[in-house]
């Protein structure tokens, strides 16, 4: 296996795409050991190698060495040059696991799925002046597991510098609106779901629409399967969301479209609850952003900081050497639900140098 002096070492499969996304960006190597060594069946998964494929797809240069077993992973990232890519996804992880283009399970219970981050992750890349005509994220085929079969395509404009930003003032619910989609079942699922959550929601706002989704046909992907997707703005523009997706065909009880529209409405006033500027899904992203933004002071308040969230943070130490400003904010007159976290940082001035040949 190659090695280099200024190459970063990590052992196990936790937070490998954390690790791959972050060595891209920064141009720093990355070395990966002991990737399921004790597991009877050791070594990288189909998931985590068509991620690396398509990161290989979006580079340009980029090195990739894997030992026989598949237990140790040497990358070393080449640069980032935009343009087109079509990339099949493994239907083990939703396309979620890789937008965050694609093909593959476009609604599962592992990922975020690409209801919620079309709804969620596209308003918060706006904030950083990530906008324009050509910016979308669009479902083309639902896929739910284990068969698969969806399709998205999501185009981002290419802009030289992120904006920094001051995100400290979440605001108050004022609307929610939510998917509830199925496909391969019978079209009244959807609507049983529709009814379940709005009971519970009824009675905070009257604001609520949730649209229902049935697609038909081979935009119906390969498996049977219904979920839905809730969404909760503000009136400062605060976009919090949750979501729940039935148990995938032949594995574990079937699930009632009832139950699952109530436990998703549960699930949102949860979330509603921790509260933030940015809901937990998107933590890693608005913190990832700040840390690439102009040389300039950004803020961000944020709810109870997920696990997977605490980890980014240092990898964003390892990565980048950029350290965060941690306040607590306890919840009190101004500040409902939970105790919010306010993230302070200096951007590194991060630049896009590519340039595309004609």
């Amino acid at each position: 296996m190659a090695t280099q002096a200024n190459s970063l070492s990590y052992a196990g499969c936790n937070f490998l795409r954390q690790r791959l996304v972050l060595s891209t960006l920064s141009g720093r190597p990355v070395k990966i050991r002991k990737i399921r060594a004790r597991d009877d069946n050791p070594g990288l998964r189909d998931f985590e190698a068509s991620f690396i494929r398509l990161l290989d797809k979006i580079t340009n240069g980029s090195r990739i060495e894997i030992n026989q077993t598949g237990t140790t992973l040497y990358y070393q990232p080449g640069l980032l040059y935009g343009g087109s890519v079509e990339h099949d996804c493994s239907v083990l992880r939703g396309i979620g696991y890789y937008l965050e283009i694609l093909r593959g399970v476009t609604n599962d219970q592992v990922d975020p799925s690409v209801d919620v981050l079309k709804a969620t992750a596209l308003p918060l890349l706006k904030q950083f002046g990530i906008d324009g005509e050509s910016f979308e994220l669009k479902i083309v085929r639902r896929g739910m597991p284990p068969g698969g079969g969806g399709e998205v395509v999501f185009s981002c404009p290419v802009r030289k510098v992120l904006k920094p930003i001051q995100l400290t003032d979440p605001g108050k619910i004022k609307r929610i609106r939510g998917m509830a989609y199925s496909v391969r079942v019978s079209p009244q699922m959807a609507n049983r779901i529709v009814d379940s959550a709005r009971s519970i929601l009824n009675k905070f706002i009257p604001d609520i629409y949730i649209y229902t989704d049935h697609m038909k046909g081979v935009n119906s992907g390969k498996s049977p399967g219904f979920g839905l997707s809730l969404v909760a703005e503000t009136t400062s523009g605060t976009f919090l969301s949750a979501e729940l997706a039935s148990n995938p065909q032949g594995q574990g009880a079937a699930v009632l479209p009832e139950d699952l529209g109530r436990n998703c409405a549960w699930l949102l006033l949860e979330e509603i609850y921790r509260g933030g500027c940015v809901d937990s899904t998107n933590q890693s992203l608005a913190l990832l952003l700040m840390t690439l933004g102009q040389q300039d002071v950004s803020k961000v308040l944020l709810g109870p900081l997920s696990p997977y969230t605490i980890e980014f943070l240092r990898h964003l130490k390892s990565f980048f050497q950029i350290m965060f400003k941690i306040e607590t904010k306890p919840c009190g007159e101004e500040l409902k639900g939970g105790d919010k976290v306010l993230m302070t940082c200096v951007g590194i001035g991060f630049s896009n140098l590519s340039k595309t040949l004609k």
